[in-house]
């Protein structure tokens, strides 16, 4: 039979606490409560949580199972008893966000400082997530906007541009191809190449623009982000192709050298957000102020058609 969140509540007290008395303190009522609650939900699970023993309680390993996940239901009780505190103290809000690690690592943060010097009340949450944790937040409605720098389809998400940027080449401060302005693919072919699966979204759109110049795509070793292929050539393992944000945001920039390279893909950042649930009117002052930032720091933007996503719904 089913669980209620009360037995749920002395099942986890019980275990956090290691004894009866413990709980009951915890809870704040009395150990015979505990004790009559703890049996009962006994009952109901139709098995022993606790075996007893000169006094003393010793979860069994079923207990030890089911704790795992009582632990999930106990963290999601938490984060709505903190949204009835912050609704009954009439907080203005709340805003979560996710982005790519690209763009969260100067720029989204840089937006965040813009809003809250004009939302201070606002409560705000934000995290940096590979492209799979990302999707998953938001069709969890755990975020209300996310940011990335890749290509995102899904039939329940929507997705509007932002800001283009390039891939660029990254080299170590010192390399013979510094003396060049522009670089091709054929330039790169003589040496150390640090790349990324192909299996990876930004791994995929290197590979296909290798695939388009016909050039071989022979890298010396493959890491998860374009962050890992700065940190390498800035201890000077090789040549990177990585993105602009990136590059903006790395703080070692004076240990490499950023060159354009001829007809390299666009790449295009993306808001994204539950298509079937229409924006705040907090999530879309938020894009209002990443709006403004991208345009000053003169990040290429979308055509006008493409921007309808989010300013037009509403």
């Amino acid at each position: 039979m089913a669980l209620n969140l009360r037995q749920i509540e002395v099942f986890r007290a019980v275990m956090t606490t290691g004894s009866i008395s413990g709980a009951s303190q915890l809870l704040f009522v009395s150990q015979p409560a505990v004790s009559r609650l703890l049996s009962h939900t006994e009952q109901r699970v139709g098995f022993a949580l606790f075996e007893r023993i000169k006094g003393r309680l010793y979860a069994t390993p079923e207990a030890k199972k089911l704790f795992h996940e009582v632990e999930h239901v106990y963290q999601a009780v938490q984060r709505v008893n903190e949204l009835a505190t912050d609704l009954s103290e009439n907080r203005s809000g709340i805003l979560n966000i996710v982005s790519s690690p690209s763009i969260g690592q100067m720029l989204i943060p840089q937006a965040i400082a813009l809003f809250r010097n004009r939302h201070p009340d606002v409560k705000l949450t934000f995290h940096c997530l590979n492209y799979g944790y990302l999707k998953d937040r938001l069709l969890a409605r755990q975020a209300d906007l996310g940011i990335i720098i890749l290509p995102m389809e899904h039939p329940s998400l929507q997705v509007t541009p932002l800001c283009s940027n390039r891939l660029v080449c990254v080299l170590p401060y010192n390399h013979e191809l510094t003396r060049r302005g522009t670089l091709s693919l054929a330039d790169l072919r003589p040496f150390p190449l640090i790349s990324y699966n192909r299996d990876s979204p930004f791994g995929g759109i290197v590979g296909r623009f290798y695939q388009s110049e016909e050039e071989p795509l022979r890298p010396i070793m493959e890491v998860g982000s374009p962050q890992n292929a700065c940190s390498l050539v800035q201890m000077g393992a090789g040549v990177a192709l990585v993105d602009e944000f990136s590059v903006r945001s790395w703080a070692g920039t004076s240990q490499m050298v950023v060159r354009p390279v001829a007809r390299a893909p666009i790449l295009r950042a993306n808001l994204v957000h539950v298509r079937t649930e229409p924006l705040s009117q907090l999530t879309q002052a938020f894009v209002a102020e990443l709006q403004q930032l991208v345009r000053a720091q003169g990040y290429g933007l979308p055509h006008e058609e493409e921007v309808n996503g989010i300013d037009g719904e509403h």
